[in-house]
């Protein structure tokens, strides 16, 4: 029972940048690790970003220096923030949040998409 809604995706030229949300809401017991996925036309769905309970972040290569990912437990809300965007940053972005329940599992859940488009 978790729901998540991004926001903050839109048009940007090539060196501008761009703030995403992610809330969410539902019954768990704790958030665990969180993190941002994207997906361009014809590829595979790929890790951008990812944080751990505790705050600590991981990045690819590919995006290391340029996008910051963190989070607000008490709002159980992550942020990316992407800046020196470039046409290459173009996908669909996808958040993903792992929680646990009252078993010994880890559950995964994904918002809806946001779409981010960067211009040359």
């Amino acid at each position: 029972q978790v729901q998540l809604v991004e926001s903050g995706g839109g048009l940007v030229q090539a060196g501008g940048s761009l703030r995403l949300s992610c809330a969410a809401s539902g019954s768990f017991f704790s958030i665990n690790a969180m993190g941002w996925y994207r997906q361009a036309p014809g590829k595979q769905r790929e890790l951008v970003a990812a944080i751990t309970s505790g705050g600590s972040p991981n990045y690819p290569d590919s995006v290391k220096g340029r996008f910051t990912i963190s989070r607000d437990n008490a709002k159980n809300t992550m942020y990316l923030q992407m800046n020196s965007l470039k046409p290459e940053d173009t996908a669909v972005y996808y958040c993903n949040v792992r929680v646990a329940g009252p078993g010994p599992y880890e559950y995964g859940y994904w918002g809806q998409g946001t779409q981010v488009t960067v211009s040359s």
